[in-house]
């Protein structure tokens, strides 16, 4: 496989009522989890005041999107009901469409969820499940007029880590993408308003992630933006060997490769602390030399 290193990427994500344009650095999407089990903060931020005042200062260190979230994903996590994903997220969602302007994610793969986010005030619809998880998910995206992001994941959250195999993880993701795309496109979503996640994590060893992370700029040629959500995740203290280690600095280092490969939206959890690393990987680049 040749990687495509110069493919023209794409430029802004259309949304809602807001359009996202990219520069030479990612935007970061801020992570908040309004779940009691979620791998990294579960339960921090549970309480919605809580969430909503970790969402405001998120903005405020520098996510260009805050991706709100009210069912674990992690492996082995278990299923919630739409009832409790709804009260989980819809307080928190309402609060903050009305306390910034920073556009809002809901991060679901529930139909019901998602449409009622809208109607609060999210501008994205994040599904782990590539808008296949619901039959009623396609259609909520296109009615709505939502920027929508299709992720990969082989298999679900409760079996995505017993035995994820490819012949070719790159290659194979790239078609599942593509194949994801065209089926938005097919349903009457523009293309300007799908972005695009290989789910590192999501069904993948640690080599399978490590691989991604070097091909990101693979995904480029699809035409849409590329997402990636590698935030704390265990491959970290794998490369690392070390499995009780603090995984925030291994994210940055991470992300300062995706950076080089200009995947446009990366999402994290330590918005503060990657927002200040790449204004100073950006001063290391003068000349534009990001912006190839």
């Amino acid at each position: 496989m040749t990687r495509m290193t110069h493919t023209t990427r794409s430029q802004h994500w259309t949304l809602r009522q807001q359009t996202i344009s990219f520069g030479t650095l990612p935007v970061i999407m801020g992570i908040v989890n309004v779940t009691p089990d979620s791998f990294s903060d579960g339960g921090q931020f549970f309480d919605p005041q809580r969430a909503v005042d970790h969402a405001l200062q998120l903005a405020a260190d520098g996510a260009g999107i805050l991706d709100i979230g009210g069912e674990s994903t992690r492996p082995y996590s278990e299923p919630v009901t739409s009832h409790d994903e709804l009260a989980r997220v819809i307080p928190v969602i309402e609060q903050l469409a009305s306390a910034t302007d920073v556009p809002i994610s809901v991060d679901t793969s529930k139909a019901v969820v998602a449409r009622e986010a809208v109607a609060a005030g999210a501008e994205i619809i994040n599904d782990v499940t590539g808008l296949q998880g619901d039959p009623e998910m396609l259609e909520v995206a296109g009615e709505t007029g939502v920027g929508v992001c299709a992720m990969h994941i082989q298999g679900t959250p409760q079996t995505m880590q017993d035995n994820p195999v490819y012949a070719d993880v790159v290659e194979e993701i790239y078609e599942y993408l593509r194949e994801r795309r065209d089926t938005l496109l097919a349903a009457g979503i523009d293309q300007d308003r799908i972005c695009l996640d290989p789910g590192i994590g999501f069904g993948k060893t640690h080599d399978h992630n490590v691989a991604l992370l070097q091909n990101c700029d693979r995904f480029h040629a699809l035409g849409c933006p590329v997402l990636v959500g590698h935030s704390r995740k265990g491959f970290i203290a794998h490369l690392l060997d070390d499995r009780e280690c603090e995984r925030t600095s291994g994210t940055i280092g991470a992300a300062l490769g995706l950076a080089m490969q200009r995947v446009q939206v990366l999402r994290v959890h330590d918005v503060a602390e990657l927002n200040r690393a790449l204004l100073l990987f950006q001063q290391t680049f003068p000349d534009g030399r990001l912006s190839r």
